[in-house]
């Protein structure tokens, strides 16, 4: 992560940029406001625990924030708020310390009986999964930016000089394992269990020799696994891939599929009843599964997980807005709500969609998370093809021949993709923390530079480029209005501005939003960007990152 602008840069970029800021005067009335879908708790939900009193614990990687849920009555409240909290997984050992991985940070936290929270680990590649064994051994694996299962040493947390361990200095058990994901360390046998998620099996690991015995296969992308306990011999399995929640038997090796639920399912945990509950990261939910009937019952949920860039198109009237909700690609009806899925992650693509546009042919969905750029069939709903290899791409237009513009924030370039996807060039370079971008008309894109608090505009074929107005907060989500003002948002000011393209001039239209959820250290500046529409009725959208929800903004009668 260490090649994106830093978010004490981009804080200095901020401060300077608006001292310079000049404005004209307000318009008399700004746009009405309302939420078009309502929003949600978590940010993506993932690790799930109990601790000995019954309380149910989730955590957000998105969100960088740890969460105590009430099963009873879904009520929710923030326990360690961001980055600390940033929690992938939770346990609890049996005096009650809690453990938690945060994933982008590469670090590894406990927090003490006596509400003490310690650093323990860092330099890790993805710490994802962890796990309390015997005696208090602590055990967490990486995943995804990296494969390996470590044994964090914790006699000598509570002394004034200890230090967190580097990744070096950590024991290793196992490596290139194939993705060992949420596991358990069983109370009886002290052998670990659990999937690998890119193998599609479920194994049992000697945590003193890293020897692995596979106990059941056939998974689509398993993605956690917790032992019963009021049955130790079934060992139960979630499948992120299916929505498949499953039950192995450790003695008999038989595997029986115990309920049916949407893909993107991430964490499962039993209470001390023996009640088990699952996680959703693409539902932001949370759910109570009846291990006999396999009905689900809702504890929490959300319409979306977390709504990122957004493109609107108008057909018979009828205004729809695309999202690009981090863990699936959705739509969303302009006029009553109604939320409606395309793609989920895990079930229909691997990607993290951050950036979407709508072009002649293809909705593009661009994820700096997993370095590519989607083509999503207009007509069919249907992923075509998954372009990879980008400098962290953040956004992307498909223009008329075909042809694909990629802004990169790690390179900072503007990149022109063939339309086979074979040939690519850069178009310009040095761009200042590109984060948006907007068609013009003819050649001319536009591009948001949120380290330049500025909005860029370049001619596609001659490269040639002109600041259209500085001076901004944190300029993020963009699109062109009919009437060809630039719209924008300002997320450092929390509001959205409408830029005449030839003047520079800017107007406020919408004040006081929700947006701007902050990003972690050494982050992208905009973590999942604020995103923008406007449609043909002038009619604006915007996604409210930090409430996980949709503006819809009216514009006041003439």
């Amino acid at each position: 992560m260490g090649r994106f602008v830093t978010a004490g840069a981009f804080a200095l970029a901020v401060a300077g940029s608006a001292l310079a800021q000049q404005e004209s005067p307000p318009a008399p009335k700004e746009y009405s406001q309302q939420f078009l879908v309502p929003g949600s708790w978590f940010h993506g939900v993932h690790g799930l625990a109990f601790n000995k009193d019954d309380q149910l614990f989730a955590g957000s990687v998105i969100g960088q924030t740890l969460y105590r849920v009430q099963v009873d009555t879904g009520e929710v409240d923030r326990v360690i708020d961001a980055p600390t909290g940033m929690a992938d997984d939770i346990a609890f050992a049996d005096d009650g310390t809690m453990a938690w991985t945060a994933f982008l940070l590469g670090k590894v936290y406990v927090r003490k009986p006596n509400g003490k929270t310690i650093e323990v680990a860092n330099g890790m590649g993805g710490p994802n999964s962890i796990a309390f064994g015997k005696d208090g051994r602590l055990f967490v694996s990486e995943v995804f930016l990296g494969d390996a299962l470590y044994e964090i040493d914790l006699k000598n947390v509570d002394k004034p000089d200890f230090k967190p361990f580097p990744r070096t200095e950590l024991r290793r058990i196992a490596e290139k394992m194939g993705g060992l994901n949420g596991f358990e360390i069983h109370r009886d046998d002290g052998f670990l269990y659990g999937p690998l998620w890119f193998k599609g099996e479920v194994v049992k690991i000697n945590l003193e020799s890293g020897a692995i015995d596979v106990i059941a296969s056939g998974f689509r992308i398993p993605a956690a696994a917790n032992i019963d306990p009021q049955n130790r011999d079934n060992l139960y399995i979630v499948d992120t891939g299916t929505g498949g929640v499953w039950s192995v038997s450790l003695t008999s090796k038989a595997k029986k599929l115990v309920a049916s639920l949407k893909p993107g399912l991430d964490n499962l945990a039993f209470d001390s009843r023996g009640r088990l509950f699952v996680t959703s990261m693409t539902d932001n939910g949370i759910y109570l599964v009846d291990k006999h009937t396999g009905a689900a019952r809702t504890i929490v949920e959300g319409k979306l997980a977390v709504p990122t860039d957004l493109a609107v198109t108008t057909e018979g009237g009828k205004e729809t807005v695309h999202v690009a909700d981090v863990f699936s690609y959705r739509t969303v009806d302009g006029q009553n709500g109604t939320v409606s899925d395309v793609l989920r992650v895990h079930g229909d693509t691997h990607a993290y969609p951050i950036g979407i546009s709508v072009g002649p042919k293809h909705v593009l969905l661009s994820s700096w998370f997993s370095n590519t750029v989607e083509k999503v069939d207009r007509k069919t709903g249907k992923l075509t093809s998954t372009l990879a290899g980008f400098a962290a791409p953040v956004d992307a237009l498909e223009g008329a021949d075909g042809s694909l513009y990629v802004a990169e924030l790690a390179s900072g370039n503007l990149v022109k993709v063939s339309p086979d996807g074979k040939t690519r060039s850069v178009v310009a370079k040095e761009l200042r923390g590109p984060v948006a971008m907007a068609q013009g008309p003819g050649n001319l894109v536009y591009i948001t530079e949120i380290a330049g608090g500025a909005v860029l505009q370049i001619d596609v074929v001659s490269g040639a480029r002109k600041v259209v107005t500085d001076g901004l907060a944190g300029p993020e989500g963009i699109d062109v209005g009919p009437d060809g003002r630039l719209f924008v948002a300002e997320v450092g000011q929390k509001r959205i501005v409408a830029i005449d393209p030839l003047s520079g001039v800017k107007t406020v239209i919408a004040s006081n939003l929700d947006i701007g959820l902050a990003p972690f250290p050494g982050g992208p500046p905009a973590l999942v960007p604020t995103g923008v529409a406007v449609a043909r009725s002038g009619t604006v959208y915007v996604s409210s990152d930090i409430r996980n929800a949709l503006y819809k903004l009216t514009p006041p009668s003439p």
